[in-house]
C-alpha cells in the first residue's frame, strides 16, 4: 500500500529492515566515525573532573537541542541560572535546563541498569516537560511543513504505539550482529517515526542517541551531541527521514547519521582540547600572578561554574567568606574574571570560557 502522509502510519515496519544495511560505503564510513568517537573518548580522559566536562559541553547540547524546538536561550543565561535559583530564570532557560536534567537522569539510570525501556523514555520526557507524560492517547497528531502541508502522520492508538515501542525496545537489546552506529541510525529513525508523545519527542530522541552510545560503551560519559549538526543540515535531516518512510532509502539516511557522528565527535574533541588548554593557561596565570589564591579546586570551580560567587568557594571548602571574596577580587584584578552586580550579589564571570563555548 502506498504511503499516505495524511493517514496514521500504523503499518510502520518493525526493525530491522529486510535489506542489506552494511554496504561497502556504509562500512567504510562506520570505520571513520568509530575512530572519531574513540578520539573523543580519549581526550575526555585528559580532564579528570568529568562533571566539569559534562557541564561545559553538555549545556551547549541542551541549548542547541532545545533551539531546534524554537526554545531559545543563551550560554550566559544558562550559567547564570545555575548560579542562582532556577525559579528566577525565564521559561526558555528553565526548559533548557530540564533537558540537561533529563539527560543526567537517563545516564544515571543506564549506569545502574543498562536497559533502555519505554518506561525510561516516559520518565525522561516527563522531566523534559515537567509533567507526567505517557504515550499519546488522542488522535490528530500530524507533522506539518510551514504550518500547512502535512508531511507525516505517526501511528495512532496507545496500544499500537506501545506495541511499536516494545518492538523498538527488543531491537535495541537484540544480539543481532550489526554495527552499533548503524543500529543507532535505525533506532533514531524509528523513534521519530513512532513519535510516541504529544510533545518532547525530538529532545527525547536525541537523549536516546546518547544513552544508546553509552550502553554500547562507545562513550563513557555523555559528550557526543548531534543537535548542532542537525540544525546546520536541517533540510538533509528532514528529507532523510522522509525518504526512509516513503521509499525505504536507508543507505543515505545511515550515511547522514554516520557523518553527523564523525564530524561532531571531532568538533567536540577540539572543544575539549581547547577547554583543557584554557584551564592550563588559567592555572599558570594564577600561580604566577596571584599565587595566594591558587588551588586546583579553585581552577576547576571557575570552569564548572562560569558565573562564580563567594558562596561557591565556601561550599567547596576552598576558603572562608572573606578570603574567598579576596580570591575572586584578585582574579578580577589580573584579568581572569569580570565582576558584575546582579541584584544584591556580585558574580565573577569566566568570560574566556563563555566565549570559547559560544564558538
Amino acid at each position: 500500500m502506498k504511503f499516505n502522509p495524511n493517514q496514521p502510519y500504523n503499518l510502520l515496519p518493525d526493525l530491522p529492515p529486510s535489506i542489506e544495511l552494511e554496504t561497502k560505503v556504509v562500512l567504510k564510513k562506520c570505520i571513520s566515525a568509530t575512530a572519531a568517537l574513540a578520539e573523543l573518548r580519549g581526550v575526555g580522559d585528559l580532564i579528570p573532573n568529568q562533571n566539569l566536562l559534562i557541564r561545559s559541553v553538555g549545556l551547549q547540547e541542551a541549548r542547541v537541542s532545545s533551539e531546534i524546538e524554537n526554545i531559545v536561550t543563551t550560554t550566559d543565561e544558562l550559567y547564570k541560572a545555575l548560579a542562582d535559583s532556577i525559579d528566577k530564570v525565564n521559561p526558555n532557560t528553565k526548559e533548557v535546563l530540564r533537558y540537561q536534567e533529563a539527560l543526567d537522569f537517563g545516564c544515571t539510570e543506564i549506569s545502574r541498569k543498562p536497559l533502555i525501556t519505554t518506561n525510561l523514555l516516559c520518565r525522561i520526557v516527563s522531566i523534559v516537560k515537567q509533567q507526567d507524560m505517557d504515550v499519546r492517547k488522542l488522535p490528530g497528531t500530524k507533522i506539518v511543513k510551514n504550518d500547512k502541508e502535512v508531511i507525516y502522520t505517526p501511528p495512532e492508538g496507545p496500544e499500537i504505539i506501545r506495541q511499536k515501542l516494545s518492538s523498538l525496545e527488543q531491537f535495541i537489546h537484540s544480539e543481532k550482529e550489526l554495527d552499533p552506529l548503524i543500529k543507532m541510525a535505525l533506532i533514531h529513525y524509528q523513534f521519530e517515526a513512532i513519535h510516541p508523545f504529544t510533545d518532547g519527542n525530538g529532545r527525547t530522541g536525541r537523549i536516546l542517541n546518547i544513552l544508546f552510545l553509552i550502553q554500547q560503551k562507545l562513550l563513557k560519559v555523555p559528550l557526543l551531541y548531534l543537535s548542532k549538526y542537525l540544525i546546520e543540515h536541517k533540510n538533509d535531516y528532514l528529507n532523510g527521514l522522509k525518504s526512509v518512510t516513503e521509499s525505504g532509502a536507508w543507505e543515505p539516511w545511515i550515511l547522514f547519521v554516520l557523518s553527523a557522528v564523525e564530524e561532531m565527535a571531532l568538533r567536540t574533541r577540539d572543544k575539549i582540547l581547547a577547554i583543557r588548554q584554557l584551564m592550563q593557561s588559567t592555572s599558570d596565570t594564577i600561580r604566577e600572578r596571584a599565587p595566594n589564591a591558587y588551588s586546583k579546586e579553585l581552577v576547576e570551580l571557575l570552569f564548572y561554574q562560569a558565573y562564580s560567587k563567594t558562596r561557591f568557594l565556601e561550599e567547596a571548602n576552598i576558603a572562608k567568606r572573606q578570603t574567598a571574596a579576596a580570591y575572586l577580587k584578585s582574579l578580577e584584578d589580573i584579568g581572569l574574571l569580570t565582576s558584575v552586580k546582579i541584584g544584591r550579589e556580585n558574580y565573577y564571570l569566566n568570560n574566556r570560557l563563555l566565549e570559547l563555548l559560544k564558538q
